[in-house]
């Protein structure tokens, strides 16, 4: 099992695989700044160049539920070189992109393979590491990457459009994505789940993936009546999922406080601190006059104050002071940084820097802490689905912020027209600053509300579950 592996190899494990969960998170950031070059090259309309980044995240949110399950059922390590492998073939294929539509599908199936690689992570590595340190700091890794991985797509991205061109955007992923597989099946332990015979809901899968794809795709477009018909869809899965006998999400995982209210708080917090990055990327170019390169240059202090947060310090004070007690004072800190921004008015470095400084190290504790309650008393049969449904909520916050933080700013700019264009544009992307920390409130308040100050000891494995690790 693998609390019998040797420490360098479960080691050398979670480097291969937060290294692939960065590869994939850093393909939804890593495209945006090379947009512009690919509409210019490919012909794309004004509307159909969203497509380049809406068929990745509908795919990649719609799947990550029942790709967690695959998981459970078929083996994690199975499912994780399945879904790196079709990830790495779809960049490829992206990359060589002459096509308008062949690059839109190719970019689904690179949101199908990373949905597939990325649900079974962080149940990969709680299974790894059932010492409470030990998966604390694993977890704190793994989070780094989850945090960090969007502004390291933008400095990434503007440097290779740049530089090369945007067809660099999809090969960087080639070689990562080939050691990584090389590396996984050496050193990630083979486990294997009780196969399909024990019962997926595809009714219940099928329900469930059309209503997050359609609520991904409803939010991002400001559809109403997209979303209206995912809240029903999902409506049906919720009561498809009381009655199933074998349930695609069982509904008693949310009779666990510290699943229920992490996942919640994962929403509100990523549509806060998501949106913001998009919102503060514009403020940059538009207001300020960056270029695409020294935009993603400017976001650099970023992930390198989570890194200091995640990997330096976040598990001793969450071993000491409790997650959630770490969780709500970094959301503390984030939203000291967004009130900041709500009344930036000075260049980058008197304006925008200290507020990012600020919400890095906020995020860079923060994080982890709810990874780690998100995962924290469910059984080890269920941490894949339970793994799939956090990164799910990952991506509805992610569109859900985008889309008002956006739709917030475009509003109140246009609201004042008889201003200076570029004192318009900031006082709407101020606003957008407001509104996002209002989602952190939001989530500080639940967090308070709904999370105990100390989880629960993990559940211990059932002998049959115990059987299946050591076949």
């Amino acid at each position: 099992m693998a609390e019998n592996h040797p420490i360098r190899s479960r080691g050398l494990a979670l480097a291969v695989l937060c290294a692939a969960s960065l590869m994939v998170v850093l393909d939804s950031s890593i495209v945006a700044v090379a947009l512009p070059a690919i509409q210019a090259d490919l012909g794309f309309t004004p509307a159909g160049l969203a497509w380049v980044v809406t068929a990745y995240l509908v795919a990649f949110g719609g799947l990550l539920l029942i790709s967690g399950r695959l998981g459970d059922l078929l083996g994690r390590r199975r499912v994780f070189l399945g879904g790196l492998g079709l990830f790495t073939l779809a960049s490829l294929v992206a990359g060589l992109a002459t096509d308008a539509g062949v690059l839109v599908v190719s970019r689904f199936a690179q949101g199908v393979g990373g949905a597939l690689a990325s649900a079974v992570v962080l149940g990969m590595i709680v299974t790894m590491y059932p010492e409470p340190r030990a998966r604390a700091r694993a977890i704190g890794v793994y989070s780094f990457t989850q945090a960090a991985g969007a502004s390291i797509g933008l400095i990434a991205g503007g440097a290779l459009t740049q530089a090369l061109s945007w067809h660099w955007t999809f090969y960087v992923n080639l070689p990562i994505g080939v050691v990584a597989l090389v590396l996984a099946v050496r050193v990630v332990e083979a486990d294997r789940g009780p196969g399909l015979r024990a019962g997926l809901d595809v009714l219940g899968a099928v329900l469930v993936t059309a209503a997050v794809m359609l609520g991904v795709y409803g939010i991002s477009s400001s559809a109403w009546g997209v979303l209206a018909a995912a809240a029903v869809l999902l409506a049906v899965f919720v009561v498809r999922q009381a009655k199933a006998r074998t349930p695609l999400l069982p509904l008693r995982l949310f009779r666990i406080r510290a699943v229920t209210g992490a996942n919640v708080v994962m929403v509100l917090m990523v549509a806060g601190m998501l949106g913001f990055q998009f919102v503060t990327a514009l403020y940059l170019q538009q207001v300020l006059g960056l270029d695409a390169l020294w935009t993603g240059v400017a976001f650099l202090p970023v992930p390198l104050v989570i890194a200091v947060a995640s990997l330096g310090f976040a598990d001793k004070l969450a071993t000491r002071f409790g997650p959630r007690t770490v969780l709500l004072s970094g959301l503390g800190l984030v939203i000291a940084g967004l009130l900041l921004l709500t009344r930036v008015s000075g260049g980058y470095f008197t304006g925008v820097l200290p507020p990012l400084l600020l919400m890095g190290l906020g995020a860079g504790a923060a994080i982890p802490a709810l990874m780690g309650l998100a995962m924290s008393d469910v059984a080890p049969e269920d941490a894949g689905v339970a793994s799939g449904l956090i990164n799910t909520t990952q991506q509805v916050g992610a569109a859900m912020g985008t889309a008002i933080l956006a739709s917030v700013a475009a509003s109140r700019t246009a609201s004042l027209g008889s201003l200076d264009h570029r004192e318009a544009l900031a006082s709407g992307f101020r606003l957008a600053y407001g509104v996002s920390a209002g989602f952190l409130i939001a989530a500080v308040a639940l967090g308070a509300l709904v999370l105990s100050r100390r989880p629960r000891p993990a559940a211990t494995p059932s002998p049959e579950v115990c059987a299946a690790g050591q076949a």
